[in-house]
């Protein structure tokens, strides 16, 4: 085809081939043709209104997570991440290697979150909602920007289509929703500074340099979305691609106006890269050659455009590829994706070139999640449907603009009830897949519903079996796990966990003894052998695992009070204070290590400063009967007249007493002390006699020999003074 002078590819009136490549609009308002909305932009002709229906109808179609929960890596990034609490947690955010992933707009967004609402899942989940919203907004003036017929309704279908369920159902794939709304963004802003000198009749603008304004503002927000999500990193190359597209050609103004954005997107991939190397340092993501990962690429992008036009059976995690990379068969979906690219290099003169754009920026855009490099999910799946959000536009915009242009040859009423039919089918798909996001039972039942050999869903539900109680219904999921993936350390650790609850010691070292045998240097396996062999009065072998576990992990808070615990008992003292105070450098809000630390303390006489650290214990835990026991025992016994108050030791030990059902005969003895520091001898001591019986019932002759004495201090009406 010739080429005009302008250098732009030549534009035969009425040609059919030239008919499916849409040219760029006016940057005000879009195409000035309602049809470029398809039909609908009949009814929706208002400027606010298609906007708004695009946001109802997402808020609607995803209604099961308006109060969803926290799920699966929720609590790694939100409810146990220290760096959306701490003072120091912004700077952590944004420049310490320790974060689960360098995404610091994410975790700055949830630090915002953490101080206004709290752990209330429902406010992050508003949010994530409401970004997948504003994101099919701003689709729908981009492609209204680039006149692409049917804008609103892909953009429609973008909002509503279930393969982006993951990502916006999901609290952790803000990653997805934050990242998308800056991309979009970008992509808008980039089309002002892009379209402003090619305007016909222009006004002259008000600003000097209106392009150079739109094209910092979009390269900034495209920096805001590396740092959301480095999946974005191909977006330069989209970039000349459009330039090709509307222009045939990329000039060198293209290329100079897209560096920035290549050196941007260079920087932060490979700062991804490091954080993603760094953190699964310890484990195996995929062990294969370079051959059998291009093959398993080339049946990913198939995969993806299968789940993109038909959205049925979904799953949170497929079942893992094994592909031989010594069989021919394995590289024939790639050897199609080639030819394909072919074909339409063939025709881009004609019909081909906008079909090329969008194949490009499909693939360019997924070339980040097609496994040359590694991503820990991959350990689990190496496809997953909130790994397309971002290159799943292209398919949508091509599919509706096709039809579109179809539709213009039918009745409006054709159009309008087969793109009515399309969105009410995508909003139920949505509506059924959001369901399985409601909470964690849910997604891992329905996950291990469609995919039965899914460990990490065995696992995960074998948590939540523990949290509920129901130790022997965990065991089993813990276990099924292990007989799909063998080698599983953390099945076999928790276990044996479970094990110990029970009072089933020995199998429970067995179980810690082999996830060791498995992973050596498994720092939460060891600090549980070390409890384990405690309870067996093994104090120095427990003391060496727990000393092992430090070794591997030093700031290992649980594993810093374990071991005071084990040197109290060996009557260190001292060190242990120490190991109580390491703990909270490490976790200032763990409430276990300032109670043991606040008993520690007693021990050594420190009354005072003991009194401060179960105050606190209470603080982070209010009523842990635990600690009120402890504070009312010094409360009513210490020597010290300032710290003494008889009425609130009553009050704290009846409290404990009350929350433990009046089990334990040492909480009783504590109660005794106290009634007797306000005088009630004959409550003391019908008290001291509850807990001679109950501790005779349970074996425990030397307490019994302490309360007999006590009891006839009681009896005697003498004030009891330690």
């Amino acid at each position: 085809m010739k080429r005009q002078k302008d250098g732009r590819r030549g534009e035969r009136r009425g040609s059919p081939g030239k008919a499916a490549v849409p040219r760029v609009a006016s940057p005000d308002a879009g195409s000035a043709d309602p049809a470029s909305d398809g039909f609908l932009g009949i009814l929706i002709r208002p400027a606010w209104l298609p906007a708004a229906l695009l946001v109802i109808a997402t808020v609607l179609a995803y209604q099961p997570v308006w109060q969803g929960g926290f799920l699966w890596d929720d609590d790694m990034h939100i409810t146990k991440n220290r760096m959306l609490s701490d003072p120091d947690g912004l700077r952590q955010i944004w420049s310490s290697p320790e974060s689960p992933q360098y995404y610091p707009m994410v975790f700055t967004s949830f630090r915002l979150e953490r101080a206004l609402w709290g752990l209330n899942p429902a406010g992050y989940h508003w949010v994530n909602l409401f970004l997948h919203a504003a994101s099919a907004v701003l689709l729908w003036r981009i492609l209204r920007r680039l006149n692409v017929p049917g804008a609103w309704l892909a953009s429609a279908v973008f909002a509503l289509h279930p393969a982006n369920v993951e990502s916006v159902a999901w609290i952790s794939q803000r990653k997805n929703t934050l990242a998308m709304f800056f991309y979009l963004l970008s992509a808008l802003w980039y089309l002002r500074s892009y379209l402003a000198p090619r305007i016909a009749n222009n006004p002259q603008p008000s600003s000097p340099n209106p392009q150079r304004r739109w094209y910092w503002l979009s390269l900034a927000a495209f920096a805001l979305a590396l740092l959301s999500k480095t999946a974005v990193s191909p977006y330069p190359v989209v970039l000349l691609g459009l330039a090709w597209w509307q222009r045939g050609k990329v000039t060198a103004r293209d290329l100079a106006r897209s560096v920035p954005f290549f050196v941007a997107s260079l920087v932060l991939s490979l700062i991804t890269i490091w954080f993603e190397r760094h953190q699964t340092a310890a484990h195996v993501i995929r062990d294969d050659s370079f051959w059998a990962r291009l093959a398993v690429a080339g049946w990913a992008v198939w995969f993806y455009l299968y789940k993109a036009l038909l959205p049925l059976n979904l799953i949170l995690i497929y079942p893992r590829w094994q592909c031989d990379p010594a069989n021919v068969i394995s590289y024939v979906p790639g050897a199609l994706l080639a030819g394909a690219f072919v074909v339409l290099w063939w025709r881009r003169e004609r019909w081909g070139m906008v079909w090329l754009f969008c194949a490009g920026y499909y693939v360019a855009l997924l070339l980040p999640v097609l496994g040359f490099v590694n991503i820990g999910f991959m350990s689990y799946s190496l496809v997953a449907d909130h790994w397309q959000y971002f290159a799943i536009i292209a398919p949508i915009a091509l599919g509706v603009a096709t039809c579109a242009m179809l539709a213009r040859k039918t009745a409006p009423w054709v159009w309008l009830v087969i793109a009515g039919a399309t969105l009410l089918m995508l909003g139920s798909l949505t509506w059924r897949q959001s369901c399985l996001y409601t909470n964690a039972e849910a997604l891992w039942r329905g996950t291990l519903a469609a995919n039965a050999r899914c460990w990490p869903a065995c696992y995960q539900l074998g948590l939540i079996l523990v949290k509920q109680g129901r130790p022997d219904e965990a065991i089993a999921h813990f276990q099924e796990a292990l007989q799909y993936q063998p080698n599983y350390s953390e099945a076999r650790n928790n276990i044996g966990a479970v094990l110990l609850r029970k009072g089933a010691v020995d199998e429970a070292i067995a179980q810690y003894q082999e996830a060791l045998r498995v992973t050596p240097n498994f720092e939460e396996a060891h600090n549980n052998l070390g409890t384990a062999l405690l309870q067996k009065g093994k104090l120095d072998e427990a003391i060496a695992e727990y000393q092992t576990a430090l070794q591997i992990k030093p700031h290992y808070a649980e594993a810093h009070n374990n071991l005071g615990i084990a040197l109290v008992q060996k009557g260190d003292t001292d060190e242990a204070i120490t190991h109580y105070q390491t703990a909270l450098q490490a976790q200032p809000d763990y409430a276990e290590a300032h109670n043991n630390l606040g008993t520690a303390l007693a021990q050594k006489g420190k009354m005072a400063e003991a009194c401060v650290q179960y105050e606190e214990a209470l603080r982070l835990v209010p009523g842990d009967p635990e600690t009120q026991n402890n504070l009312a025992l010094l409360l009513a016994t210490s020597e010290e007249p300032s710290l003494r108050n008889g009425e609130m030791a009553v009050r704290l030990a009846r409290e404990a007493n009350d929350r433990i059902g009046g089990r334990n005969p040492l909480f009783l003895r504590t109660l005794a002390a106290a009634l007797a520091e306000t005088g009630r001898f004959s409550d003391a001591a019908q008290t001291a006699r509850s807990g001679i019986e109950l501790a005779q019932a349970t074996g425990q002759p030397g307490l019994v020999a302490r309360l007999s004495d006590e009891l006839k201090l009681y009896e005697a009406a003498r004030p009891l003074r330690h």
